[in-house]
Formats: C-alpha cells, sequence, structure tokens
C-alpha cells in the first residue's frame, strides 16, 4: 500500500529528501506522495523512511492504494531497473 501526507503535515521539508524513489514532492497546500513511486521504501530500507522522521506522525498508509510487499518490490525493481 503506498503512503499518503495527511494535512495535519506542517511542511517542515524533513520527509521529502528521506525517500528513496522521489516520490514525495511539494503539494499546493502540504506535501504529497506519488503513488506510482511510492514503494514504503521495500527495496531499500525496512521501514519506510518518511514515516521514520516524521515529526507530526501524518503519513499513514493510503486505502486507495493497496499492495503487497510483492506488489511494492515489483514496483521497486521497475523504479531501479534503469538505474
Amino acid at each position: 500500500m503506498a503512503l499518503m501526507i495527511t494535512d495535519e503535515c506542517i511542511n517542515c521539508d524533513v520527509c521529502e529528501p528521506e525517500c528513496p524513489n522521489g516520490a514525495i514532492s511539494q503539494g499546493d497546500e502540504i506535501y504529497v506522495i506519488d503513488p506510482s513511486k511510492c514503494t514504503e521504501c521495500v527495496g531499500h530500507f525496512d521501514e519506510p523512511q518518511c514515516q521514520q522522521v516524521c515529526p507530526v506522525d501524518c503519513i499513514p498508509f493510503n486505502p486507495e492504494h493497496p499492495e503487497t510487499k510483492d506488489d511494492l518490490m515489483e514496483k521497486f525493481l521497475k523504479l531501479t531497473a534503469d538505474k
């Protein structure tokens, strides 16, 4: 399941540089996560790094994008194939 950033986001800028897939960017009002790039850090780390550094705990799993660990690993492999 991809992650999402809720409106509790305080725009502290700590999550964006932690994302190894470049899935986090500044949106109109708060940071946003591109679900097509979010692998919950599968393939990179044991836990989502953005969740680890978020001071207000506003990065839950996105119920609109359910994915298994296998799905996330497949996405990771596709995202890193050209690197």
